[in-house]
């Protein structure tokens, strides 16, 4: 198949999407519950001697999302870092960037790892790509990340989640920058209710899952691979 194929592809509903579908729904419904009801205290991971990592959640997501990621990178001794400053990840993508990188900045991270989920690779590749931080940044693995935007986005009312449009501005410019797409890894699955185009990202090292989802393939073990990959 080619790269034009692999960007272009639109998902199918089968019997088996459909059941990739309910089970990402229920899968993110446990996820915000886990947010509201678990104690666990983000500082708490910021322990160990490997690489750092950094956990950017997507739009409306607590880190907590990204919990099995956070909890298998820190047992293997890296330190995981949350930026709680961007909560449930509502901020324009370039504000959030700022943010984060006001964050490396003033912890003095360097040769980091991403971690990022749906909106969230978009945050990482602007802090890729963009501003002070860019040097501290060795690659990132990106889940499910819309790097060529949604065509669901212009049927959304809210502000916050038509900047998915493919013709949103930070869309299409973070597009043009393909030099550090090398740099990341970009991972869904074969059949995504929230991407219809997929997260092919030309010049990535581009990794479909044989599952489908837009959130639960967050728990699929070849992504903390991935990240164990990069990162060691």
């Amino acid at each position: 198949m080619s790269d034009a194929t692999r960007a272009v592809r639109r998902p199918r509903l089968t019997p088996t999407t459909l059941g990739w579908w309910i089970a990402d729904y229920v899968y993110a419904a446990a996820a915000q519950v886990r947010g509201v009801v678990d104690r666990a205290e983000p500082a708490s991971f910021r322990s160990g001697d490997g690489a750092p990592i950094l956990v950017i959640p997507g739009i409306y997501e607590t880190w907590q999302f990204m919990q099995p990621l956070v909890t298998a990178l820190h047992d293997r001794g890296h330190p995981v870092h949350v930026i709680e400053l961007l909560h449930r990840n509502r901020r324009p993508v370039i504000d959030s960037a700022r943010h984060v990188a006001d964050y490396l900045a003033e912890h003095d991270l360097h040769d980091v790892i991403i971690a990022a989920h749906s909106k969230g690779g978009l945050i990482g590749k602007e802090i890729m790509v963009h501003g002070s931080a860019t040097s501290r940044v060795r690659g990132m693995v990106a889940v499910a990340a819309p790097f060529s935007g949604s065509s669901y986005a212009r049927f959304l009312l809210l502000p916050s989640l038509r900047i998915f449009s493919p013709t949103d501005a930070t869309i299409v410019g973070l597009a043009r920058e393909r030099q550090v797409n090398a740099r990341i890894v970009s991972v869904y699955g074969r059949f995504d209710p929230h991407i219809p185009a997929g997260s092919y990202l030309d010049g990535a090292r581009n990794v479909e899952l044989d599952t489908g989802g837009h959130f639960r393939v967050l728990a699929n073990p070849r992504v903390i691979a991935e990240l164990i990959q990069l990162a060691e």
